[in-house]
């Protein structure tokens, strides 16, 4: 394909997502996500506090399709007055998601009627089922930039964005990295407001890791931390429970509602 129609085409489709009703969306190359930060970090983090099987990602990366070129990230933003985007009945997927999977499926129908030979291929959100690290696909498609709290921090919605992504076999035009550095000179509110305290301590470094890039940015964040808490919002919506009228059997199911404070305490994008 000519640079003009991997211009053409790359444009179209970041605006058709965006018709779609995407909030955000860019472009990555798939090959240079299969080396990514976080998979090489990931290597080096004891494989409790990841909670997969160290060759997950490998198992996963064998799913991704062969003829795989290009990665288009699909943003949609999650503000603090609509938290029923997160919530989740039981193993029924959040409305978010559910949000995030048609803008996909709607751009897979659009690309197959308008454009011939190119290829689609929806990616599912955990590593060791063929997904990608789409934190870090979302900088290097200039999203954004990963902050003191391990998310993804945009310009526009600072952390309080939800992602998915749809890989194709065209080579497309990258929309990033961007140059954005939001926590330089902040307080750092996201990590004074963890109940468990997972920002307290340096417990990765530089030649731990063997790069730069460290889990929080600077090497604190600490992920069992962080599942314990997920685990005691579990419990929680255990031992509440809710019923679901519009069920045809009026079922009483668990509804979590996951702890949000290093998301909601950053002032980017607000």
């Amino acid at each position: 394909m000519k640079n003009n129609d991997k211009l053409n085409l790359s444009s179209a489709i970041l605006r058709k997502a965006r018709e779609l009703g995407a909030d955000a969306t860019g472009i990555a190359d798939l090959n240079e996500i299969k080396g990514c930060p976080s998979l090489r970090a990931d290597f080096k983090i004891p494989q409790i506090e990841v909670g997969r099987r160290e060759d997950s990602f490998e198992s996963g990366e064998n799913l991704l399709p062969e003829d795989g070129r290009s990665v288009i990230v699909i943003a949609v933003s999650h503000p603090e007055d609509k938290p029923e985007l997160d919530w989740r009945y039981e193993k029924h997927s959040t409305p978010g998601n559910q949000r995030l999977i048609a803008i996909n499926n709607n751009l897979i129908k659009w690309l197959k009627s308008n454009y011939i030979g190119v290829k689609t291929y929806n990616v599912p959100y955990f590593i060791e089922k063929g997904g990608i690290y789409l934190k870090d696909a979302a900088v290097m498609a200039g999203l954004g930039s990963i902050g003191l709290n391990n998310l993804l921090i945009t310009p526009e919605y600072g952390p309080r964005v939800r992602l998915r992504a749809l890989i194709v076999n065209i080579e497309l035009v990258s929309t990033g990295p961007l140059v954005f550095d939001p926590c330089s000179g902040c307080e750092g509110y996201c990590m004074k407001e963890c109940p468990q305290g997972a920002f307290d301590e340096m417990i990765y470094s530089l030649e731990e890791i063997g790069q730069e890039f460290l889990p929080g940015k600077t090497g604190t964040y600490n992920r069992l931390k962080c599942n314990d808490q997920m685990e005691r919002d579990k419990q929680v919506a255990r031992k509440r429970g809710v019923r679901v009228l519009h069920k045809p059997t009026d079922e009483m199911v668990c509804l979590f509602k996951h702890c949000r404070n290093c998301e909601l305490s950053c002032p980017v994008g607000l």
